[in-house]
């Protein structure tokens, strides 16, 4: 008995099958061949409101920058204004035209000068500084060095007598003293430059004999790179007299071998 094939009536292929077939083949869900590429085709990342965006924040980020530089600016400018106006109010004078001095050196305004009235001071000062500059265009004529920035101390006087007194606190390792000198003037001058590092002034007096009225002083000031301490008068002291120059201070006990230092050693374990 001869089997007889069943063979199935399928319709005729027609070109639109054809493409729906490749288009499932290709994942476009049954997207026709022109859908499919404008899906799949590239896009721009970023569009024109974007840019818009970029750019705006650009430019905020640019000017924010901008704004903190001037503001830092400024900060720096009013902080360098505010440390020259305090070292003018409360440092010293500068030591005939050698530059300026050291924060060590500095001492408070009216230091070693006889209490006064505020208005007479302000004038003292006012004056003070006048004369430095006389001062400093004199030396400039002379071609000299001051006497402060001399490498060894001036002749013009001559120490007779030391009278030292010191008051020691070992809690804190400082001391304060008070020094009389007894000065013979050899040539006429109204300065005295003393050596004298790394402490504070507190009083400077200047007296003619013991008899006499003293003499005023005009300002004091250290010189560091030479390490002394000089004393402006009024006016010049007279030659063959005796002048007493007193001096106040207070400084440290040094942890070196410079000017009043401590030491210490060990004995049965403790250190003394």
């Amino acid at each position: 008995m001869a089997l007889e094939e069943k063979r199935e009536k399928r319709p005729p292929v027609t070109p639109m099958m054809i493409e729906e077939e490749a288009a499932l083949r290709n994942g476009s869900r049954g997207l026709p061949p022109g859908s499919w590429a404008e899906a799949a085709g590239p896009r721009p990342r970023t569009t024109e409101r974007h840019i818009a965006v970029h750019k705006r924040l650009v430019l905020g980020f640019a000017v924010s920058i901008l704004a903190l530089l001037a503001v830092t600016m400024i900060a720096v400018l009013l902080s360098v204004r505010f440390e020259e106006c305090g070292a003018a109010a409360d440092g010293p004078p500068r030591a005939g035209g050698n530059g300026s001095l050291s924060g060590a050196a500095q001492q408070p305004p009216g230091a070693g000068q006889p209490p006064g009235r505020p208005e007479e001071e302000a004038r003292g000062g006012e004056a003070a500084e006048e004369e430095e500059e006389e001062e400093e265009e004199e030396w400039q004529r002379r071609r000299e060095l001051p006497p402060w920035a001399r490498p060894r101390l001036p002749r013009h006087l001559r120490p007779l007598h030391y009278n030292l007194m010191l008051s020691v606190f070992m809690e804190n390792f400082t001391f304060s003293g008070e020094v009389n000198m007894q000065l013979e003037v050899r040539n006429a001058s109204r300065y005295i430059v003393l050596h004298a590092h790394r402490m504070h002034i507190e009083a400077v007096r200047v007296a003619e004999d013991k008899l006499a009225g003293g003499v005023r002083v005009a300002r004091t000031f250290f010189y560091p790179q030479t390490q002394v301490f000089v004393v402006v008068l009024n006016r010049s002291l007279e030659v063959q007299r005796s002048y007493n120059l007193k001096i106040i201070y207070n400084a440290l006990i040094e942890n070196e071998l410079l000017g009043f230092f401590r030491s210490s050693y060990v004995l049965h374990g403790e250190r003394r």
